[in-house]
């Protein structure tokens, strides 16, 4: 299945969740299976060839792509979640929003100097979120070997800047 018929099966939802946005909503594209294999089939080959020790997938939509990669390459998996909602001592790392801030955090043990870490995400538009989860594999003192992504709004993303290679299935 190619990237343009995986496209094919993401819903578009005008004005979500605010007027003048188009949502790409990629529920549409998990409901089917073969759609969902398609999509991991097409991700792994973006990142087969990198050398990475964890796939660090940022909550909520990253986790349904970095966990299957992360056991189809036998890579550890490391969870980038919302403030509160990790048990152990954390490292936190605030992003601007386009009204206010919000953060992410990560465990302190998830990573070890050294490591080689993917970040994955469903969609690259600003880069808030990555950027601010690379700094969080940066503060452990890993590295961010790349970014993937299944979908990568380019007018909004054209003037992000992140520390590591940017790979997307999807432009749009």
């Amino acid at each position: 299945m190619t990237p343009e018929d995986i496209l094919a099966n993401i819903r578009n939802i005008p004005d979500f969740p605010k007027k003048g946005i188009l949502f790409k909503d990629i529920t549409t594209a998990l409901q089917k299976p073969e759609v969902y294999n398609a999509i991991i089939e097409n991700l792994y080959s973006l990142i087969k060839d990198l050398d990475i020790d964890y796939i660090a997938a940022i909550e909520s939509r990253g986790f349904i792509f970095g966990a299957p990669l992360a056991y189809k390459m036998g890579v550890g998996l490391v969870i980038i979640r919302k403030p509160g909602k990790l048990p152990a001592d954390v490292y936190h790392e605030e992003y601007s929003l386009e009204y206010g801030t919000d953060s992410l955090e990560m465990h302190k043990d998830a990573v070890k100097k050294g490591d080689n870490v993917l970040v994955i995400d469903d969609l690259l538009a600003t880069g808030g979120t990555v950027a601010a989860t690379c700094r969080l594999v940066k503060k452990a003192g890993a590295n961010v070997v790349g970014t993937l992504f299944l979908i990568e709004l380019t007018e909004l993303s054209q003037n992000v800047k992140l520390p590591a290679p940017v790979y997307s299935l999807l432009k749009c």
